[in-house]
């Protein structure tokens, strides 16, 4: 109970230093004098509390025509894009400056003539050839840093002045969030969303969603936590004799919102995750157990548009082909079959990937099989709603680097920021460059979606023209335009996850369907029958003999000469 009967000059509500204390206070600095710094969560007693809020910039995409998502994929330490995107037309330069470590060019999977990624990241080659996979070259910044905190930072922050311990501490996405939604922690009707704002796994210390008095993000130390969440719907408990106290009522006024939005959306993710499944078994990792619990939190209709997760260990000074390997190679896997899971609900082409990291790593290896602190890195890109696959913007030269074997940027990050804000979750982009990007006007990068209608520079494809390559398959075949004008065709999951295909003839045909592995063996038939106008709905594992192992395959639809292909998953 509150005792207000105290007069003493420190005690109780009636005196000076109350009020004067008062003046000055924030519920930022409250958070700060408890020992937060920029995670949005907190120990209050033995109490674990995270400072959830609901987002201004789900507002604006809510307001929005537009249900597409956005995860960004934290590579921790600095990736070293020269062992991710291996650019063969200076393939010597390349090899010579890195005698112990380079990539022979048999471990070079080639996806145009002039780049390529290591062998161990072959899981995206599907994911290449239909057209779910960019990679924007030399991505960086005027003056970079070769700092770890610093780095990551300017990445949260956009902040370019910032110097060590200096600099913004509000994230790119948690200023637009507290723009638009100033009471995010009231109670009053819509003032906040259904859904999370954003979720984020793993308290790094990120600045991304931190707004000037709260961190925006549903945030969890690790997917253990947040797996413990939706599988339980429960949030640490709050004991009421915590908020039992007069002398800083504003402060635990504001720790009750907190823990009352908090375990609101505790609920509301263990019911997503619930309403949710994943039709494909993914690898034990830490990484794949992340994308598995956000695609089943997707398919349960979460209604989050940003989250965040990271995989660590790409500070690579020692030992770095085994180590690059091995993350890279955990990544591939895992992001192929979050697409795939994805597509059994065909939320595959709403939902991009991005990653970043906090700087990329020098031309020439050191003396322990590793690469010091660099420079310019690749982003990569990732989902169907991508519209076709490429290498975007210009590679740096090897051949010119700065005094200390860097690779200078080419692509400034904030332009690609930009672009996803305004493109993909339809931002306007008066909002975009005003709050979100500090002033700081944008040239958008044409990454292959359009909301705004802004006229892009021409890009140059994975084929070598100017427009998006129709997607190929292991068959050998190419879909025909005109049969995609006239025939209507699309793969659906019943209930039972067994895999249909949907077809509708506006005419009276022949129609062979054939089905393959990713491999182009054939496999057998779907269907080959005399079929009239009309539509039709194909089991494809009762109409074959042969056993399907889970997992992705191609389906070839002939009508006449014409032919077309597609992919379907199998559970």
């Amino acid at each position: 109970m509150c005792d207000n009967h105290h007069k003493s000059p420190h005690k109780g509500k009636d005196h000076d230093g109350h009020d004067l204390e008062h003046k000055t206070w924030s519920r930022r600095s409250f958070l700060q004098a408890l020992g937060i710094t920029g995670s949005g969560s907190m120990m209050l007693g033995s109490n674990f509390l995270t400072a959830s809020a609901p987002s201004p910039l789900t507002s604006a995409i809510a307001m929005a025509e537009t249900d597409n998502i956005l995860i960004l994929i934290r590579l921790s330490g600095g990736n070293d894009g020269l062992s991710t995107i291996i650019p063969i037309e200076q393939y010597d330069i390349y090899a010579n400056a890195r005698p112990n470590i380079y990539l022979p060019e048999s471990k070079i999977l080639r996806l145009t003539d002039e780049f390529g990624v290591p062998t161990y990241m072959k899981s995206l080659e599907p994911m290449w050839g239909e057209g779910q996979f960019k990679a924007v070259h030399g991505v960086g910044y005027e003056g970079q840093s070769l700092s770890h905190f610093t780095g990551s930072d300017i990445f949260a922050n956009t902040d370019l002045s910032t110097t060590g311990f200096s600099g913004r501490d509000t994230g790119w996405m948690g200023r637009h969030f507290e723009y638009l939604y100033p009471d995010y922690l009231s109670d009053f009707p819509g003032s906040r969303p259904e859904g999370p704002a954003a979720i984020q796994v793993g308290n790094y210390g990120s600045l991304v969603f931190e707004g000037e008095e709260t961190n925006y993000a549903f945030v969890t130390n690790n997917i253990d936590q947040l797996e413990q969440i939706a599988e339980t719907g429960l949030q640490y408990p709050i004991n009421d004799e915590l908020f039992d106290n007069c002398m800083y009522s504003d402060q635990i006024k504001f720790l009750r919102g907190v823990s009352n939005v908090t375990n609101e959306y505790a609920g509301t993710i263990h019911d997503a995750y619930m309403r949710g499944s994943n039709q494909i078994e993914y690898q034990d990792n830490g990484f794949a157990r992340q994308l598995a619990l956000l695609a089943r939190l997707i398919k349960g209709n979460l209604g989050t548009k940003v989250y965040m997760i990271s995989m660590g260990g790409f500070d690579t000074h020692g030992n770095q082909p085994l180590v690059h390997e091995r993350l890279m190679t955990q990544l591939s896997i895992a992001v192929d079959n979050f697409y795939d899971d994805l597509a059994f609900t065909q939320q595959d082409d709403k939902v991009l990937s991005m990653t970043f990291s906090e700087f990329g790593r020098r031309i020439f290896e050191n003396g322990s099989n590793g690469t010091d602190h660099g420079k310019a890195a690749p982003t990569l890109f990732f989902g169907s709603g991508l519209n076709g696959s490429a290498f975007v913007g210009d590679h740096p030269s090897l051949d010119e680097p700065n005094g200390r074997g860097n690779l200078e940027y080419t692509m400034d990050f904030r332009n690609l920021y930009a672009t996803v804000l305004a493109e993909w979750l339809c931002v306007d982009i008066p909002l975009v460059e005003q709050h979100i990007m500090d002033g700081y006007t944008y040239t958008p990068v044409n990454l292959g979606f359009n909301c705004s209608g802004v006229d892009f520079p021409e890009i140059v494809y994975s084929d070598g023209q100017p427009t998006p390559p129709t997607p190929t398959d292991p068959t050998g075949e190419n879909p025909n335009p005109e049969l995609l004008d006239a025939i209507v065709h699309k793969p659906f999951y019943p209930t039972d996850s067994t895999p249909h295909i949907y077809l509708e003839m506006p005419f009276s045909g022949h129609v062979d369907i054939q089905l393959f592995n990713i491999m182009g063996q054939h496999l057998g038939t779907v269907y080959n029958e005399i079929m009239l106008e009309g539509s039709i709905e194909i089991n494809v594992r009762e109409r074959l003999s042969t056993y399907l192992a889970s997992g992705k395959y191609i389906y070839r639809i002939q009508v006449q000469d014409k032919k077309l292909s597609k992919s379907i998953m199998v559970a």
